[in-house]
Parts: structure tokens; sequence; C-alpha cells
């Protein structure tokens, strides 16, 4: 039976999905990127081999995420496909009239507009922290509520208090500030949902038709707290789709069923289960051959260069 691997490699959060030849989801794993995406996604197709067990042929792989150019040198990617297009794929598989996607990470957050299933705009944040998981993350360790009850609490709110949410630093004096004043804990939890959900629609939606139906994944989509916030912000119902947290995996994934399917019989770059135990080393160099002085990243098994990449005029894409 064929399976199709879609590896979503991000900054703070690596996903791993197989498909089967209709598109449903077999497995899929979500993990912890910790700053080593080659390990972590070796580790993680090891046990994405383990779970499917035999019978199944990878017939094809792409990846997508900020890390995808390099894992995709290291799994041996038939495709390599930005977020923005994974996601709205992923999202049509799921929704197929969605006309606009709500999607927030751990590091960035991303809005899309589709029209008849074709990206018309997008926007993504990856400077400021206040729109983000990580951030929530944050917070929650400093209230000592585990992240996953982060929503559920936030939900219990009935008069939740305003926080300042346009910066991170002012967004937490201010639940401080909520805190010593002796306001609830549900109060101020919901309180920064509805911040980050204003924060996300001042900064990101700017300017831009906002349409239902609206799909909200990535994720902080687990945060009831931040779906009631959106959804009171919007005035719209938000839907959260299955598998809202691998959404750029799967996304990925179809790409790769689609891109085999329109080459025939074409066999996939796929390196093999074997590639979990094969060491990759990266460097980087400064060119020196304009005044762009581009950081040249490259890729190498032993003394064998694999890729390299990074430079504005291509001179050393390989």
């Amino acid at each position: 039976m064929d399976a199709y691997l879609g590896l979503d490699i991000g900054s703070v959060t690596t996903k791993l999905i197989a498909l089967d030849a209709e598109g449903a989801l077999i497995t899929s794993l979500y993990t912890r990127t910790l700053g080593r995406p080659i390990e972590v996604t070796q580790n993680g197709v090891r046990r994405i081999s383990q779970q499917l067990g035999n019978g199944w042929r990878v017939r094809g792989v792409a990846t997508t995420g900020s890390a995808r150019k390099l894992i995709g040198v290291v799994a041996g990617a038939d495709v390599v496909k930005n977020e923005i297009t994974a996601h709205a794929v992923g999202a049509l598989h799921y929704v197929p009239d969605v006309r606009t996607i709500i999607e927030i990470g751990g590091q960035d957050s991303k809005v899309i507009m589709l029209r008849d299933g074709i990206v018309t705009d997008f926007a993504m944040n990856s400077v400021c922290a206040a729109g983000t998981g990580s951030f929530l993350d944050q917070q929650a360790y400093r209230l000592n509520i585990p992240i996953e009850e982060f929503g559920a609490l936030a939900v219990h709110s009935e008069t939740p208090v305003r926080i300042a949410g346009r910066c991170t630093v002012f967004a937490e004096s201010d639940m401080i500030h909520k805190q010593q004043m002796g306001h609830r804990v549900e109060d101020i939890l919901y309180g920064l949902c509805q911040a980050l959900a204003r924060n996300y629609l001042n900064n990101l939606c700017l300017g831009k038709e906002i349409l239902g139906p609206v799909v909200f994944q990535g994720g902080v989509a687990a945060n009831v707290g931040m779906v009631r916030a959106l959804e009171e912000a919007l005035g719209m119902p938000v839907t959260v789709p299955p598998h809202y947290n691998v959404m750029g995996a799967i996304g990925a994934a179809i790409l790769a069923q689609e891109h085999m399917s329109y080459n025939g019989k074409t066999p996939t770059r796929f390196r093999g289960w074997e590639m979990s135990e094969i060491k990759y080393e990266t460097s980087s160099f400064e060119c020196q051959g304009c005044p762009n002085l581009c950081e040249v990243v490259q890729i190498r098994v032993g003394e064998e260069i694999l890729a390299r990449w990074g430079g504005r005029c291509g001179k050393w894409e390989m």
C-alpha cells in the first residue's frame, strides 16, 4: 500500500504525518523541535516507520516549515513548499469552501485568504511574539498553569479584564498588575486571549476582508479560550478542523501525492527509513563574491556535500 509523508519542521514544533492513497491520515507525530531539526526529524521518521509497520511503501515525501530546505535534503523530499501553500491545501482538504485561514503557531502567525479554492492574499507575523503560542506558553508557566488547561480555565471567565496585548512586555506587566489588584485567574487568562485575538486581527488582518467559513489551525487552536475570543472579535463561527495541529504537514503530503501522480511512474527521492541513521553535518560560510556577503549554508555526509543554499544569485545552489 502506498503512503505519502508530510514533514512540517517549524521553529518550535515538528510535525510528521503519513497519508494513504485516499488522503486519509494513517499516523501522525507532533513533537518539539528543540533547536535540533535534523535529529528530531530523524527520530520522528523512525517512530513513523514503526507506527506504519510492514505493508506500506513510501511513494512521495514533501517538506514545509522554516527548515523545509534543510529537511528536504535530509529526507530526500520530492516537493518542498512554503507554509502558506501547505496550510491552504491542508485546510481545503477538510473544509473545501474555506475562505479565511487563521494559523497561529509557536513563533509566528499567519492569515490566508482564499477565494474559490485559490490563495488570493496572506500576511505573516514572524517578528512580534505578542500574537503567538510561545507567549501563551510563557504566561501559563509564570502562573503555574499547564498549557493544556489554559483554555479550559479561560472559558470559565465571566468578567474578563482588559489586557494590553500590543506588546509582550506591556501585556505581562498588565497581567501582574491585574493579579495584584485581586482579579481571578480565569478573568486574567481570558483577558489575555482577547488581547491576543485583538492583536492578531489589528496587525495581520488590517485592511483585509475576512469572510467565512473561517478555519483556525496551528497548535494554539487547541486553546478553546482563543477560539471563543476570535469568534467574539469576528462575530462569526470559527471552525477548528480535525488534526488542526498538523495541517501544514497534511497539506505537504497532499502536494507530494499530487506531484507523484502527475509524474507517473517517477520513483520517489525519499532516502528510505535508513535516513534516520545517517549522520548529517551542517555548516555555513560567507560568500565574498560581491558586496551582498551572503551566508551560504551547506549540508554534507562525510566528505560529500549534498546541498548548498542561501545565496541571492544562485551561484552556490545545488
